[in-house]
């Protein structure tokens, strides 16, 4: 977190030693900082160089930083009308929810698990975006000829944070205009940042284009031994369908389960007394041999799954009837699923409902029947098909990944094959680590991992930047969003100078206080959210 620098009217007030005469790094019980001078000069030197251009640059994020300043401070006004009307919501808006969105998220705030990876892009982003900040604070101040006293990293109680410290009797007589700059320097390159990671990352795949395929089949990048998919599916593996639709990208793979939960059957209904059973929505029927049903036993084990005939004619399944053949024990007939799944289509399952739409005929041959598997209610039948194109049995379309891109109806069982999952689909969906991105030439692990990384990282930068921008902006006492609003009553009101520091002690109060409530809100939610 950025603090501001001593203020323009008055002696400075501040519970921080943002000024001090000493310029050695310091520890107290409560605080220690360390100082860096190395880039004094240097950044002086580059802002008296180019000092009409930066000028330039900051005068267009002062209107900017001033613009968000009154945005903030009306949503955090509509946060504390949230507050007061709807005290137990649970997903805020204005501020909260930016922040929440942003910053925390899902995966940022108490996280239940955090890989080495991502906490590496929240530490390195951070610092980047604090970089980012303070070298916009130290550049501007530079263009206005104010030389920078030294640049300090710092830890108040447990929180940490940098600053800039300026010659504080040079900063007192410059123009109120140039002052402004230096003050939303620190925003407008958080924002400016912030723009750049989003341009970059919608960017990605035209920029990896030469070395990766695009949305072609989302790349399994780890499969946890607490997944389902543990041992169907193995590092680097691509799926390549589900329930025969092709999937191309990890977006994809979580909108389809997300799909198959919100239509999962409800508990189930019980009718004298023995508990009934319902066929799945999306239909799936199976041309399976006759042979295999005369075979088969009437208790189901691990690999074996309830069938029931699915009786229909030539043009179109006899829905009317199959719910009856579903509640008939004697109707059912257990069969080993990952054999069924090899058969033949009996019927176009994607058009398919129990409203009787019309897809494919029921085209079994004669020593077939079509059979359609029998769903527990609260459970989805979810048939995956993936490949594994850079194993070694897959040398030949490994080599060529452009034949293997534009066919992925390859013969499944060279390379890779084709599973059942029978439970939650969205926790199945959640339960394993996908990327977007194919290697196109020689496979290694880093290869794979790399786009992951990238976009892990440019995704982490822009929320903590556009997060430190919003922060910063916001009217209470220590942020850059105080000196901002004192030179903004300057600019803008026409009281004298008693009312006018009066009025921003009140709007430095209540901003502070609002603020407070805002974020322990917010953090209670998100407490709240993980349980």
């Amino acid at each position: 977190m950025a603090i501001n620098r001593p203020r323009r009217r008055g002696r400075p007030q501040t519970v921080l030693p943002l000024h001090s005469s000493s310029t050695r790094s310091g520890v107290s019980c409560w605080y220690c900082d360390f100082k860096i001078h190395t880039f004094n000069e240097a950044l002086f030197s580059l802002g008296r160089r180019y000092s009409r251009f930066i000028k330039m640059w900051f005068t267009v994020g002062a209107a900017f930083s001033l613009v968000t300043l009154t945005g903030v401070s009306l949503m955090l006004l509509w946060d504390s009308t949230d507050a007061l009307t709807l005290p137990l919501r649970t997903s805020g808006s204005g501020v909260n929810g930016l922040l929440q969105r942003w910053l925390f998220g899902t995966t940022f705030l108490f996280p239940r698990s955090v890989s080495i990876l991502d906490a590496s892009s929240m530490i390195i982003s951070t610092m980047l975006s604090v970089g980012v900040h303070e070298f916009g604070h130290g550049i501007a101040a530079a263009s206005e000829g104010l030389r920078i006293e030294y640049i300090a990293v710092f830890l108040a109680i447990c929180f940490p944070g940098a600053l800039v410290a300026f010659d504080y009797d040079w900063l007192q007589s410059l123009p109120q205009s140039s002052a402004l700059r230096i003050y939303c320097a620190g925003i407008w390159h958080n924002i400016t940042f912030s723009a750049a990671c989003f341009l970059t990352l919608i960017s990605l795949p035209v920029i990896l284009h030469p070395f990766y395929l695009y949305g072609q089949g989302p790349v399994v990048l780890a499969v946890p031994k607490v997944s389902p998919l543990y041992g169907y599916l193995s590092p680097y593996d691509v799926i390549v369908s589900v329930d025969g639709s092709n999937i191309k990208s990890p977006h994809e793979w979580i909108n389809i389960m997300a799909n198959y939960d919100s239509q999962m059957l409800p508990e189930p209904s019980v009718t004298k007394g023995i508990q009934t059973f319902e066929a799945l929505s999306h239909i799936k029927g199976y041309c399976v041999p006759d042979n295999w049903i005369k075979a088969s036993s009437t208790s189901c084990g691990d690999e074996l799954a309830d069938f029931v005939y699915w009786p229909c004619n030539n043009s179109r399944p006899v829905f009317d009837n199959i719910r009856d053949e579903m509640n008939k024990s004697e109707s059912k007939h257990c069969l080993i699923a990952r054999d069924v799944v090899k058969c033949k289509k009996c019927w176009s399952w994607s058009d398919s409902n129990f409203n009787g739409s019309i897809g494919r005929v029921c085209d079994c041959l004669e020593n077939e029947t079509c059979m359609t598997p029998v769903q527990i209610p609260g459970m989805s039948w979810v048939e995956v098909a993936y490949s594994s194109p850079y194993s070694s049995q897959c040398s030949d379309y490994r080599s060529n990944a452009s034949t293997y891109s534009e066919n992925l109806g390859f013969d499944s069982t060279f390379c890779g094959g084709t599973f059942v999952f029978i439970g939650d689909a969205l926790s199945l969906a959640h339960s394993i680590h996908l990327s977007a991105y194919q290697p196109r030439w020689i496979f290694t692990a880093y290869m794979a991992h790399m786009p992951d990384v990238l976009e892990k990282f440019l995704a982490c930068c822009f929320r903590i930047s556009a997060s430190l921008a919003l922060v910063n902006s916001l009217p209470v006492f220590f942020l850059d969003g105080e000196s901002i609003l004192e030179i903004a009553l300057c600019y803008f009101t026409f009281l004298k100078r008693r009312p006018r520091l009066r009025f921003l002690r009140f709007c430095l109060v209540g901003g502070t206080i609002l603020s407070i409530i805002s974020f322990s809100r917010l953090l209670y939610f998100m407490i709240v959210a993980r349980e």
